[in-house]
């Protein structure tokens, strides 16, 4: 794993996340974009060596709509690191025991390959890998 890529908070109402990060914070963010394959349309806050992404799930992702439904005000979802290649990190970190819950052919936004690790394997929290630009 070469470097932290970013953080990704689940939120409610992804323009009001938005709102609040810009003029509470003064983050300047990226422009809304929509992963249809993840089912989230998101957006990312910029912090020069990682990002925040911020997530509205969409009626497609259950298991984010779930995640609401038990922190409505949203939440931590998972941590993201970048890799060099996410099907060689996936093949040893299997070595090790780790399980992959996402499919095999799941992208980002960007259309790298990603791959998310079960919490159980990653002290209690979710884990995306993704691979490096």
């Amino acid at each position: 794993m070469t470097a932290l890529s970013h953080v990704s908070l689940v939120v409610p109402n992804l323009e009001q996340a938005m709102q609040r990060m810009r003029e509470v914070y003064g983050f300047k963010l990226s422009s809304v974009q929509v992963n249809a394959q993840q089912g989230v349309k998101m957006a990312y806050v910029e912090l020069g060596n990682a990002r925040i992404e911020l997530m509205e799930p969409q009626p497609s992702n259950p298991a984010l709509m779930r995640f609401l439904e038990k922190h409505p005000q949203g939440g931590l979802h998972h941590v993201a690191l970048q890799v060099d290649s996410v099907d060689q990190t996936c093949q040893q970190l299997a070595g090790q025991g780790v399980s992959r819950i996402s499919a095999p052919d799941a992208r980002n936004v960007h259309g790298q390959p990603i791959a998310f690790i079960h919490p159980r394997d990653f002290l209690g929290t979710l884990l995306e890998i993704e691979e490096s630009h």
